[in-house]
């Protein structure tokens, strides 16, 4: 990029930053998503720092959030209150290990505090011989806003400290992080929804916007929450490291992280940043990353700072849960009960490491709540392993070309009527011979969870269907080697395997059976339960709603389903085709205790040489263990074959039991015999 390019970069870098700064800070109200805003940010220090003549003192690169509003009181802050620069991968924690080594000129280890990086407010506490006199915001770092009278409704802050531990001064600055416990978060997002109002995107604006209310009460309403994570430049002299700070605040009565942890080196902060990602569904508050701090205070002073950031610390970001992109289109996909879900087709784009283009709308209540339109800008998000789902549109980027969606008065898939039940929120077609319900319920039908017929997957059902050869569940009992062979890509070995693996179901035990027919809100779990307390189908479809009410896990609700479901005669004669065609299912449930590995739950990584995954899966369930897909603390065993990814590193900061893929064929070989 030459100068004239670069300045005109450069430029319009520095006024979006400048105006998403004002929607996030000001306004509470973003434009684009935090990863999208750090990439901007990143964009522009690397263009300052390549053309350096082109570098301005009043850069955004070189300030702190934005100007105070005006409708609240002003509060000068005796020390800055600054932003922290941004390390995404576990090289860039390095180069600032070696940065920090270098300007310290030491060749030993560094000790670092590690906290978690909550997505809130940053605001700072002052008390005045002990007592609780002053509360702001961050504001653009040098002046925040007078928030005293809401912060005085948070209940985590103690109007009077604690006489505990060390003597306080008595003028104390504390530093924290105002944020909404997810609880919360849903709480207030589903009754702004049925007000018909606009819900917030994430926990961090909500406890934003809840925060720099004019009224308190409407702050004491929203249940906020406060970790302290400092104090003032003016009160470090007290205190040697970080770790004695934070002790000496959780003694004086204020609230700090109990997740922070001391690490003698930078490896040690590499290792505990993966143990918190693996963990992070599992708190009850969002972060976005660990905040990396120096623990020797002495240091601090050589470090020095910015005017944005100081150089004794970093915020090590997860991978972005969130971020935007256009909403192409929605279309209505249908399911095996009827019910028509709208799904936004999306422009590509990646969130947590995976390539999103659709993402589930949930109903046609929820488009009209929140206002999604064909064409908008949106915020979607990806938790976990969780289904992509579109958070909120971006009003302030409509052009008014966008479109509100309509949900079809007929199906799209037969073309018959919808409608409506009073009371639900699902719109269903009722034509009980939909192809698309028809196709769902078989799949469902020999699904894992189910009747688990290996070799029936999507594909070959689609094609069953369209041949003919299949209307319920009960015609694939009926299937003959002719039939399958007549299929793409289905020759005579394959079509035998097939139907080995369809008369093999027959057997299979009866929970697998209730969770194959279908029932609305009974899934495997349920099934299991209602196998333990009626033992035969027979006495479960003749149980009475106060018999299944007495049944553990089942309310009203599944229990007014079952009867229902057993009292429809379309369903009774499913039901008595399949018995007469075979299928005995077994009393008992699925074996899930027993076996040599009944307390393993299993991870795969990596390519697998010697079976595919499904066979892996198979071994690993037919022994009484469970295989999940993604990396939590709850696994137990990870397998690894060629390449493996990034669950290799989590396993071991965790120190889970890892074998590799030859291991386990051993393993597999001698359960066989």
């Amino acid at each position: 990029m030459d100068p004239k390019e670069a300045h005109k970069r450069i430029e319009f870098l520095r006024r979006e930053l400048i105006r998403h700064n004002k929607a996030y800070y000001l306004f509470d109200n973003p434009e684009i998503t935090d990863a999208e805003y750090d990439r901007m940010m990143r964009e522009l220090q690397e263009l300052e720092k390549d053309f350096p003549e082109l570098d301005q003192p009043d850069s955004p690169s070189r300030k702190v959030g934005s100007e105070p509003l005006s409708g609240l009181g002003e509060v000068r802050h005796s020390s800055p209150m600054l932003s922290l620069d941004n390390a995404m991968s576990a090289s860039e924690f390095h180069d600032f290990d070696e940065r920090i080594r270098k300007q310290l000129g030491v060749t030993e280890f560094v000790d670092y505090i590690v906290e978690p990086k909550l997505d809130g407010l940053a605001v700072e506490l002052i008390y005045s011989d002990n007592v609780f006199s002053l509360g702001s915001t961050r504001g653009d770092g040098v002046t925040g806003e007078n928030i005293t009278s809401n912060l005085l409704t948070l209940n985590k802050i103690p109007q009077e400290l604690l006489r505990a531990g060390k003597r306080v001064p008595e003028k104390l600055e504390v530093r924290g992080e105002v944020f909404l416990p997810l609880e919360e978060f849903r709480n207030l997002n589903n009754k702004r929804l049925e007000a018909g109002e606009r819900i917030f995107a994430n926990p961090r604006n909500a406890a934003a916007g809840s925060l720099r209310q004019l009224d308190p009460k409407i702050t004491a309403e929203r249940h906020l929450s406060i970790f302290c994570y400092g104090v003032s430049e003016m009160g470090l002299s007290l205190f040697k490291t970080h770790a004695e700070v934070l002790a000496c605040l959780q003694e004086w009565g204020l609230p700090v992280n109990p997740e922070r942890k001391l690490c003698g080196n930078i490896n040690e902060v590499i290792d505990y940043f993966n143990v918190m990602q693996s963990r992070r569904d599992t708190l009850p508050y969002e972060i976005d990353g660990m905040v990396v701090k120096v623990n020797n205070l002495k240091f601090w002073d050589i470090l020095g700072q910015t005017s944005r950031s100081p150089r004794y610390a970093i915020a090590c970001k997860f991978p972005p849960r969130q971020e935007s992109t256009r909403l192409l289109d929605i279309i209505v996909q249908v399911g095996r009960t009827g019910v028509l879900t709208p799904v936004a087709e999306l422009e590509p784009v990646q969130v947590s490491g995976v390539t999103v283009s659709r993402a589930t709308l949930h109903n046609e209540d929820e488009v009209r709540k929140k206002d999604i339109r064909i064409g908008d800008k949106v915020v979607i998000q990806r938790a976990g392993d969780v289904i992509p789902e579109v958070v909120i549109p971006i009003e302030s980027m409509r052009t008014g070309r966008e479109r509100p969606f309509i949900m079809p008065e007929i199906c799209p898939v037969c073309k018959s009527r919808v409608v409506r039940i009073e009371g639900e929120s699902a719109v269903r077609c009722i034509n009980p011979e939909c192809r698309a319900q028809i196709e769902e319920r078989i799949r469902y039908f020999a699904s894992r969870p189910a009747m688990d017929i290996e070799g029936l997957g999507s594909g070959l059902i689609s094609q069953l269907i369209a041949r003919g050869f299949v209307k319920d569940v009960s015609d694939l009992y009926y299937l003959t080697i002719e039939n399958l062979q007549t299929l793409e890509r289905m020759g005579e070995k394959s079509a035998r395997k097939v139907l080995v693996n369809v008369e093999k179901s027959k057997k299979n035990p009866l929970d697998r059976f209730i969770t194959a027919i279908g029932i609305p809100l009974v899934g495997a779990q349920t099934a299991r339960t209602l196998v333990e307390q009626f033992n035969t189908l027979d006495r479960l479809k003749n149980a009475s709603m106060d018999e299944l009410m007495e049944t553990n896990g089942v309310g009203k609700a599944v229990a007014s389903s079952i009867r229902s479901f057993f009292t429809n005669q379309s369903t009774l004669n499913l039901i008595h085709r399949l018995l007469n065609v075979g299928v005995k299912p077994l009393e008992g449930n699925t074996p899930a205790s027993s076996g040599s590995m009944s307390r393993e739950t299993v991870l795969f990584t990596g390519k697998l040489v010697s079976m595919t995954r499904d066979q892996a899966r198979k071994i690993v369930e037919d022994n009484g263990g469970q295989v999940v897909s993604a990396w939590s603390n709850n696994v137990t065993l990870l397998i690894i074959g060629e390449n493996p990814g990034s669950k290799l590193e989590k396993a071991r900061a965790a120190g889970t039991r890892i074998i590799k893929e030859d291991e386990f064929v051993k393993f597999s070989d001698v359960s066989a015999q």
